[in-house]
């Protein structure tokens, strides 16, 4: 199977589900090759343009072009795999993707029954945890911090007023309550003519139909990898680079971004980082709210991946942990780290892989909780 994933976290998401039911697997980022394993394609095309992003899913399509992926063909499945938030911009890529594979039609499912995220009479509903643990009822997703997005704010939650033009594309967004309904809508459209889209419980679904009894395939044992020469190893970074993220008290240093740079200078000396380089651990964050829109956006991961490239230089970590898919996508493009061996799933979307150097890279979506990782 072939997956298309719009950030980088949603891909490792994928990897995981895929991994943890005996698929040989890997993950690549961006550059994708015909293969006759599992192949999970991360982009940031969510944080791109809607004309970039659609340049971007058509390069990589012309690239697996060799492989019969639509119209009925015997090949390898493709799924594209979109936010259970409803970000990115997903009519343009999958008109873009359905364009150049031959499929007739998609089926878009961004709801995740199993996190508390449904469809409903056309509108998309998320079932929210307060700080007591206990849960609301169903909160439309516009009445949620989503709205808050600095990049997709989440305006209304009836799905044909965020995709008005998804009906006239071929693009189907049926209700899906329950894990139930998901795998009736995969039995109802899966005919060889349907592009898949949409969150991880639509893409276990399609696994389970594919595979309905786990594979017994038992991975490889991973082997050690010496870190590059011209950085010492070891130690610990964690990223908290999502728009969701809480602080985390775990009892090692803090490195605040400082409000010069978080107000736009591109001078990262002014963060002051080095306890990195007496503690071996340290936690990166972003305590700012007051700014908003695209460019703060890319400001923000950019200085947040130029300030780790420039701690990774001199102290690779054994373990690098990053909450949010464009600061992953940001950082690990700028250290260019772009395979990964999978290497466990700790949680719904937390999933650790294995860079080439050997650092062991665990990413999380901003929006879904840490499981027993910390």
């Amino acid at each position: 199977m072939i997956v298309i994933a719009d950030d980088i976290t949603g891909a490792a998401e994928i990897a995981g589900i895929a991994f943890t039911r005996g698929e040989r697997v890997r993950l690549v980022c961006g550059c994708p090759t015909a293969t006759d394993q599992t192949t999970v394609i991360a982009t940031d095309t969510r944080s791109m343009s809607e004309d970039e992003a659609v340049a971007e899913t058509k390069r990589i399509a012309a690239a697996l072009a060799p492989l019969p992926l639509g119209g009925g063909g015997a090949g390898p499945h493709l799924f594209k795999k979109t936010d259970s938030a409803l970000r990115g911009h997903v009519v343009a890529e999958l008109s873009a993707l359905m364009q150049a594979t031959g499929y007739r039609r998609a089926v878009y499912l961004p709801a995740n029954p199993s996190k508390g995220r449904i469809i409903r009479g056309g509108i998309y509903y998320i079932k929210e945890v307060r700080e007591n643990h206990s849960e609301t009822g169903d909160v439309p997703i516009h009445e949620t911090a989503f709205s808050y997005d600095p990049e997709f704010p989440a305006k209304t939650s009836v799905l044909k007023e965020r995709f008005p033009d998804a009906a006239d594309k071929g693009i189907l967004m049926p209700d899906a309550e329950s894990l139930e309904d998901i795998h009736r809508i995969v039995a109802t459209y899966n005919d060889g003519q349907t592009l898949f889209a949409g969150a991880a419980d639509l893409f276990s679904a399609l696994l389970e139909t594919t595979h309905p009894s786990p594979l017994t395939t038992h991975h490889s044992p991973l082997t050690s990898h010496p870190i590059p020469s011209g950085g010492a190893g070891g130690g610990l970074l964690i990223l908290c680079g999502s728009t969701q993220s809480k602080p985390l008290d775990l009892g090692i240093p803090i490195s605040a971004m400082p409000l010069e740079v978080y107000d736009g200078s591109d001078d990262i000396s002014l963060w002051d980082a080095s306890a990195y380089y007496t503690t071996n651990s340290l936690i990166l964050t972003i305590p700012f709210t007051h700014r908003t829109g695209k460019a703060v956006a890319v400001h923000l991961r950019s200085a947040m991946a130029r300030k780790v490239k420039n701690l990774v230089e001199h102290h690779y970590p054994d373990s690098l942990i990053i909450e949010g898919g464009a600061t992953a996508w940001a950082t690990l493009q700028t250290l260019r780290w772009t395979h990964f061996d999978i290497l466990r799933q700790i949680a719904p979307g937390v999933v650790q892989m294995r860079a080439a150097n050997g650092t062991v890279v665990t990413l999380k979506p901003g929006s879904y909780p840490w499981g027993g990782l910390l």
